[in-house]
């Protein structure tokens, strides 16, 4: 007699619907990982904004121009009170945020959109980072509004 092995149609209908469980619960956490890389790459467009805007003003203060509000122009970066203005110019020189990747807008303040995205209001319902102006008495306000990524 000769013994038969393998599994029986039971058995491989029980792991078919393991499989379907377990792939219904850890398609979800793979599925919003693209809204996760959007969120993080505004907060890296947070950082290098504030770390150009802290060189910047570093420099204008060793040239001896951090307090002046007239567009002096620092590494070739226009600035005001010796932070870089809101202008897409300044912000891109300044950050090295590239125009391929990135859509800089408006001014007071700037709104700061990944290419190719649809530019919604500077509001916790979008996905964009603000930049708004250094006063006489403050830094330059750089929010992200990562709501809608």
């Amino acid at each position: 007699m000769n013994k038969q092995s393998g599994f029986t149609l039971i058995e491989l209908v029980i792991v078919i619907i393991i499989l379907g469980i377990l792939a219904a619960t850890a398609v979800p956490k793979f599925v919003d990982l693209q809204g996760d890389a959007r969120a993080a790459a505004m907060k890296g467009v947070k950082g290098a904004l504030e770390g150009a805007a802290t060189l910047t003003y570093s420099r204008a203060a060793i040239d001896g121009v951090e307090k002046l509000d007239d567009g002096t122009v620092v590494n070739g970066i226009e600035t005001a009170f010796g932070y870089p203005t809101d202008s897409s110019a300044a912000l891109s020189t300044a950050a090295g945020l590239a125009s391929t990747d990135w859509t800089i807008s408006g001014t007071a303040p700037a709104v700061i959109v990944a290419e190719g995205t649809t530019l919604t209001a500077a509001d916790d319902t979008g996905c964009n980072v603000t930049y708004l102006e250094a006063t006489s008495s403050a830094r330059p306000t750089i929010t992200v509004w990562d709501g809608g990524c």
